[in-house]
């Protein structure tokens, strides 16, 4: 965990700081799975960070959970398409 931690932490993905006294915290957990090749052997393994979604009222804080990411190859793919 602490590899993926670090991993995360050079790729300037995520970013740690202390939560002020005003915020309502949401709990999280990671989700960790093994990705297998076709033929069944290991490929990689994958961690994910999820809220806890079960914790939130109805209608607050709903956008402050979303972290919209896009890969590069989806930015060029967007932009080529537009660029025609």
């Amino acid at each position: 965990m602490q590899e993926e931690l670090f991993a995360l932490e050079a790729n300037k993905t995520l970013d740690m700081v202390d939560c002020p006294m005003s915020v309502i915290i949401l709990g999280c957990k990671w989700v960790y799975y093994i990705k297998v090749k076709s033929n069944g052997s290991l490929d990689r393994y994958k961690t994910y960070l999820v809220a806890l979604k079960n914790n939130q009222e109805y209608g607050v804080k709903y956008e402050e959970t979303f972290s919209p990411m896009a890969k590069m190859t989806t930015i060029r793919t967007m932009l080529a398409i537009t660029a025609c």
